[in-house]
């Protein structure tokens, strides 16, 4: 409760003193949730217990055995997605509330065993023989129907990384940008042909409301992989680097038109930076192709640079007021 509004209202006479000292004595006793903090623990409790597992099984390899590994983590699986299918509603294409308390970590934890279970059956027994792109290509299926069918973001999020993967792509924006050798061309058009299907999905998925309220998972994560998969473009093919830089500014445009649409300031940033990226590369190359001009085009980037950066500074502020006033920021 914002206590400035009370405030105002006191000093325009609309409210008395009694009542404004009430409103702050209720704002002051009143309890805090905590509810996010429990869940974050939660969740961070079930990476950790995972994490300790794989460590503990990885150092008594040779005193447990193999087969009591894959035995142990495929019946945990089992058990934990026996118990989200057994009590999980009926499917319905709109957002649904969890059955109960322990339901999405209890799923997390299942997904995660699952995903040890069939990486541990490749590595140890080939169970795809050479096929290496199936024990990707089938968990990742799997996710995309737990995702959809128990509506959880956080198994949409693991299928999205499978599928990254099954591609060939790393999906978290820092080890993207890392994994982006700029001579390995199959990279980078893969993470252009992801990160343009993500957006479809994305738009799909609003477009016929089936599960609409994954869309900002899908445009999250396609907004870098097709945004780092460009500018990568831009430095890898770089005599036809104009094309593809017209294609990033297609891309940026687009997103900040729907991030203003729908009041998201995390998409407009992203967008705009990204954009900003991809003129820096421009601007930097035209004063390369200049060098010869001597000191002049040095002066020229220092310029550049200190004024774009002020420049970018001042839009994004102008941008968050807006989105502000309107009341509609994310």
């Amino acid at each position: 409760m914002d206590i400035s509004v009370f405030e105002r209202l006191q000093k325009e006479e609309l409210i008395d003193s009694d009542s404004l000292d009430a409103i702050k004595a209720r704002e002051k006793d009143k309890p805090v949730s905590v509810h996010w903090d429990l869940r974050t623990l939660v969740y961070f409790s079930i990476l950790l217990f995972t994490t300790g597992l794989g460590i503990l099984l990885y150092k008594n390899i040779d005193t447990i055995g193999h087969a009591t590994l894959v035995t142990l983590a495929g019946i945990l699986a089992a058990v934990c997605l026996g118990y989200c299918f057994k009590v999980s509603p009926a499917y319905t294409p709109l957002q649904s509330a969890s059955p109960n308390l322990w339901f999405d970590y209890i799923l997390l934890l299942g997904c995660l065993l699952m995903l040890a279970f069939v990486g541990y059956l490749q590595y140890q027994y080939h169970v795809f023989g050479m096929q290496w792109g199936l024990a990707t290509f089938i968990p990742m299926l799997f996710l995309f129907y737990c995702a959809y069918f128990f509506d959880h973001k956080g198994v949409l999020s693991m299928a999205i990384t499978n599928l990254g993967a099954w591609m060939g792509i790393a999906v978290a924006p820092l080890k993207l940008a890392r994994a982006f050798d700029s001579s390995n061309e199959n990279i980078i058009v893969n993470g252009v042909i992801l990160g343009g299907l993500l957006h479809v999905l994305s738009w799909l998925s609003g477009r016929f409301n089936i599960k609409a309220h994954f869309a900002s998972v899908y445009a999250n994560f396609g907004v870098h992989v097709l945004f780092i998969s460009l500018i990568a473009a831009m430095f890898r093919f770089h005599e036809w680097y104009f094309i593809w830089f017209v294609v990033l500014g297609a891309v940026a445009a687009f997103r900040m038109l729907s991030a203003i649409a729908n009041g998201s300031f995390y998409f407009l940033v992203c967008s705009v930076l990204y954009g900003y990226f991809g003129v820096s590369f421009v601007v930097v190359d035209l004063l390369f192709k200049m060098r010869n001009s001597g000191e002049l085009v040095v002066y020229f980037m220092m310029m550049y640079f200190m004024g774009s950066a002020i420049g970018l500074v001042f839009l994004l502020i102008h941008f968050n007021r807006q989105l502000k006033k309107n009341d509609r920021i994310q």
